[in-house]
Parts: C-alpha cells; sequence; structure tokens
C-alpha cells in the first residue's frame, strides 16, 4: 500500500466501484437504446467482474463477513 493507510485505500477501492458501476449504467443505456449498434454482451460481462471483485477487495480489507 506504499505507506497510505487502511482508511485511504478503502476509500480508493469504494471511488472504483461507483465507477464501476456508473460504466455498467452507461454501458447498459447504449446497449438498450441500440443507439451504436454493438454487442454489449462481453463487456457488461466484463465490468460485473470488476464490480465483483471491487466488493470483494473492500469486504475483506474492511473485515466484513
Amino acid at each position: 500500500m506504499g505507506g497510505h493507510s487502511r482508511k485511504d485505500f478503502i476509500a480508493k477501492m469504494v471511488i472504483a466501484y461507483k465507477e464501476a458501476r456508473e460504466t455498467r449504467y452507461w454501458l447498459i443505456l447504449l446497449d438498450k437504446s441500440q443507439m451504436v449498434k454493438n454487442d454489449y454482451t462481453e463487456y457488461l460481462n466484463d465490468i460485473e467482474q470488476i464490480i465483483n471483485i471491487l466488493t470483494a477487495i473492500i469486504k475483506t480489507t474492511r473485515g466484513d463477513q
């Protein structure tokens, strides 16, 4: 963690988590709107995995069960 506190690390992971959720929101909107014709399935799967990883990091670092 390079001298950063656990609290600081958690705060950064929470920010990353929120950004990932916003990315998922925009991908879903793009997919449903069909304004840009593309298959977003792979991107949506990837962002779900990222959200799950960040959630696990946050819970583990906080000591949640």
